[in-house]
């Protein structure tokens, strides 16, 4: 039985949409305009004092620099990444952890792996099991990989530890409140390369506006947000969009041969006396 027309409709709607958020795009015309040279910070009321004690405000959401602040607190006093998955696991801060999701998903792969790949988010594959890049995409990853002899070599994260709702792209805030636990990942795993797996997490990474398709295949280099060893990074693009996108996956494939290289030349005997 053929698909109904309006099922077939929203399939190529969804599709395009996928397309145009894995490029760049991420913000749709608008009802009104807005002027973004300015945009208002929400406005946070100074707390009544009520018996020595501040009372607390209604709708004054979430505060990110103190969530920021205790993450860092947290990760700061982790020595392994099992302390690490345990201290992601009690921490609150971040609100997708309190908007659906079954459960936190940090890692998987091996724990002194010299390549460290960073994804935007996890999906409901891997809400559901715990790891991260375990479905349809994390499959297609694990293929490309093995293209290359890293299948199992590798150390895999994500910018954010919760599913976000609809598996939407997480927000910058989202990011930044999970950005030092994954700032103590790479700190503890000591890799020699990162590679940043799709636009959320490249922009993010790399602080960048530009668009996976214009990052892609180009090193960079990373740097924690308070100093400290640089790595080199290779954004690349996410396997989900080559799903959807499968004349897209010979730049994978160059991207791929680019992370060999660059891996193989960090062995490479110098030829200096």
């Amino acid at each position: 039985m053929s698909a109904h027309p309006d099922e077939t409709i929203d399939r190529e709607l969804e599709s395009a949409l996928a397309f145009w958020r894995d490029a760049g795009l991420d913000t749709c015309v608008e009802d009104s305009p807005v002027d973004r040279v300015h945009v208002p910070q929400p406005v946070r009321r100074s707390p009544v004092i009520v018996g020595g004690a501040p009372a607390p405000t209604a709708s004054a959401g979430p505060d990110i620099a103190a969530a920021v602040a205790e993450a860092k607190s947290r990760a700061s006093e982790v020595e392994t990444l099992d302390a690490l998955a345990h201290a992601i696991r009690a921490f609150d801060g971040c609100p997708l952890s309190r908007l659906g999701a079954k459960q936190a998903v940090f890692a998987r792969g091996k724990p002194d792996a010299q390549v460290m790949l960073i994804g935007e988010g996890p999906g409901a594959d891997e809400d559901q099991r715990g790891e991260p890049f375990v479905g349809k995409a994390g499959q297609l990853l694990d293929r490309m990989l093995a293209a290359i002899d890293l299948k199992d070599e590798v150390f895999i994260t994500n910018t954010v530890f919760w599913r976000p709702p609809g598996n939407r792209t997480p927000t910058l805030e989202e990011q930044m409140i999970c950005a030092p636990f994954v700032e103590r990942a790479i700190a503890l795993v000591q890799p020699r390369l990162l590679v940043l797996v799709g636009g959320a997490s490249a922009k993010f990474m790399l602080k960048s506006d530009e668009g996976i398709l214009k990052l892609r295949g180009q090193w960079r280099d990373w740097r924690p947000s308070e100093g400290g060893q640089t790595y080199p990074a290779l954004p690349m693009l996410h396997p989900a969009y080559l799903l959807r996108q499968p004349r897209e996956k010979a730049k994978a494939w160059q991207d791929l041969l680019s992370l060999g290289t660059r891996l193989a030349g960090l062995d490479a005997p110098s030829l200096e006396s």
